[in-house]
């Protein structure tokens, strides 16, 4: 069986960066905390405390005697921003560039009278704090279906998107909402490294007869991954490690394809790329 690798695959911009960041504030800065996890990956999680003395803390209330803290990639509520300001503590935000992109559309937007729209979904750390930027509650959908059973469409609308869409599915819910309302202001807020992860992976599944996607299965871009690779290759399953590979998968496979979310580490990548390499399938 031929195992290949996608064009595009793993940590991106953002990632690397929170990561860095947070190493280097650790080696001076005993038990420091992250709001919340800072990846999307608890394999590298568990890296950062094992070998940084880091630690996630969700409640800003909570912060014990660490006197660092740092913001996860995905930003936090612009209220528990405030909050944490007021506490003393070192703050070091590694909040993803292309979070507070968003972050700052949505504030101008809604000061301006707009109503914002974020293609996204509701519950995920990144939605929610662009969320809070707006002066008053967004209107989220997580697809087109959700968007035509708004009952009154508002009449003025700024439409951003979480930054691990599809912008396929993007385009579409803004091509209705432009067809429906009178002015919309489109701000496409998808990461390029979100695109050209999606893009390797559609090219990918579209050979392969089975398709790996690794990473956590929290992860909002990996389930987009694994979504476009299901899309093309029915055989296609996502791993958070080596340990989730069952070798019956591969009975009767010639091309193996894998790819990775971007907040997925190099080592679990080439963990997953041995293992299967090593299988002896009859």
């Amino acid at each position: 069986m031929q195992v290949l690798l996608a064009d595009k695959y793993g940590f991106c911009f953002g990632v690397k960066r929170a990561i860095r960041i947070t190493e280097k504030i650790a080696k001076y800065n005993p038990h420091t905390l992250t709001i919340g996890p800072l990846i999307h990956n608890p394999l590298e999680i568990q890296r950062l405390q094992k070998d940084f003395d880091v630690h996630v803390q969700e409640d800003i209330n909570n912060l014990g005697q660490s006197k660092s803290v740092v913001i996860r990639t995905h930003g936090i509520t612009k209220q528990n921003l405030i909050e944490l300001q007021k506490k003393g503590v070192e703050i070091t935000d590694a909040t993803c560039p292309f979070v507070t992109k968003p972050q700052k559309i949505v504030e101008e937007m809604s000061k301006e009278g707009y109503k914002i729209v974020i293609f996204g979904d509701s519950s995920h750390p990144e939605v929610r704090s662009v969320m809070s930027y707006s002066t008053d509650i967004p209107i989220v959908v997580g697809n087109l279906d959700e968007v035509k059973a708004i009952k009154r469409i508002p009449k003025k609308i700024a439409i951003i998107s979480q930054t691990t869409k599809q912008i396929e599915k993007f385009l579409e819910i803004v091509q209705y909402l432009i067809a429906n309302s009178l002015e919309v202001r489109v701000f496409n807020t998808i990461c390029n490294a979100t695109f050209e992860n999606q893009e390797a992976t559609r090219n990918l599944s579209q050979k392969a007869d089975i398709m790996i996607i690794v990473g956590g299965k929290t992860s909002s871009n990996t389930k987009q991954l694994f979504l476009i690779a299901k899309a093309h290759c029915e055989d296609s399953y996502l791993v958070e490690d080596e340990k989730d590979i069952q070798n019956d998968w591969f009975i009767g496979k010639k091309i193996c394809g894998i790819t990775a979310g971007a907040s997925t580490p190099n080592w679990v990548i080439k963990n997953v790329e041995k293992a299967i390499e090593a299988l002896n399938i009859d």
